[in-house]
């Protein structure tokens, strides 16, 4: 396909400089890749009235109705840097390997509702203060109309903090978070999905922080998997984990990457395993970034059957000549609607 009217940004996130005030373009990196990126940094919008508002949340409501499918997507190059500026033409979606199309399309920075969810266990007391950091660091990413709860856990999970557009609120709260107990990270997933029930953005983000696998909880694998795929919510997870030759990890700690991955990815979101805690405030910086960098894509299926069986979706992205391999990530299925 030829490359679109409309220039093709490759955006370099440089956590370094999140605090600067502008965001620039780069221009269309060439074939042989010697065109330096642009820096690329959030800057907070200023709160629209509430027409414009409304207009706005419009296209990007993730949900699914009786006529309309609507699905994240973030697009990256083999640097992760993100890639906006693509039109729709750019991009093709299936539904059970059945091509659909793309009747709305979007690439706007709409409000959210996220949930934090953080991992105050035993295991986690040397690496507390780099997660405080990491959440604050996170949050410098948010918008006024973005709304966050916190959800803490270690033998039990509980809501601290419920929604609230005051994020130093949040923070604060995290300044007397002690660590101690087990690790009951499931229970935390199901009570954060259930507060995000509550949430007045239509996209809905989990932010999920912990150093290991589960060994507390009333759920079980196999009921959480169930029910992200049910929740239109994507879901983040930064798993602090040591290096596989470190001694003394458990057969929980052991299994922790395998089960944050899936609960992430089948949800569009992403797994990021970190063993330098030093490295936490970045990472949480950039999956931050990465929520104000999304398509949508909505369609209306061909299939109508109001079966309430799960439908598998997958997206291309029409590769443009002469550019580095594109990657996009979405949510992977959805269930349909009942009678």
């Amino acid at each position: 396909m030829a490359l679109s009217k409309k220039p093709l940004l490759l955006a370099w996130i440089t956590l370094a400089a999140l605090g600067a005030a502008e965001k620039k373009e780069a221009p269309p990196q060439s074939a042989s890749g010697t065109d330096a990126p642009a820096r690329v940094t959030i800057q907070p919008r200023t709160k629209p009235g509430k027409e414009e508002t409304q207009e706005r949340r419009g296209p990007a409501n993730i949900r699914i109705d009786s006529t309309l499918v609507l699905i994240n997507v973030t697009v990256t190059d083999p640097m992760n840097r993100f890639v906006t500026g693509l039109d729709k033409d750019f991009f093709k979606l299936f539904e059970d390997n059945n091509e659909q199309q793309v009747t709305q399309f979007s690439s706007e920075d709409a409000p959210l509702s996220v949930g934090l969810v953080f991992d105050a266990s035993g295991s986690m007391g040397a690496k507390l203060s780099k997660s405080r950091q990491a959440a604050g660091q996170f949050f410098k990413t948010a918008n006024p109309e973005d709304e966050f709860f916190l959800v803490q856990f270690n033998d039990r999970a509980e809501l601290m903090v419920p929604f609230t557009h005051n994020t130093e609120e949040i923070q604060n709260r995290l300044t007397f978070t002690q660590a101690k107990g087990r690790t009951a990270l499931l229970d935390a997933v199901y009570l954060a999905i259930h507060q995000m029930k509550k949430a007045k953005n239509p996209r809905k983000a989990i932010l999920l922080l912990s150093d290991g696998g589960d060994n507390s909880s009333r759920y079980t694998e196999s009921e959480i998997r169930n029910l992200v795929r049910e929740a239109d919510v994507q879901i983040y997870a930064i798993g602090i984990f040591e290096g596989m030759g470190s001694r003394g990890r458990t057969a929980e700690e052991m299994s922790g990457p395998g089960l944050l991955s899936e609960i992430a990815e089948q949800t569009g979101g992403r797994h990021f395993p970190v063993e330098n805690i030093s490295e936490l405030p970045d990472v949480a910086a950039k999956i931050g970034v990465e929520l104000r960098n999304q398509y949508v894509l909505g369609y209306s299926p061909t299939n109508m059957a109001r079966d309430g069986k799960y439908r598998r979706v997958k997206v291309k992205v029409n590769q443009p000549r002469g550019f580095p391999p594109l990657r996009a990530f979405w949510r992977l299925g959805y269930y349909a609607p009942t009678q």
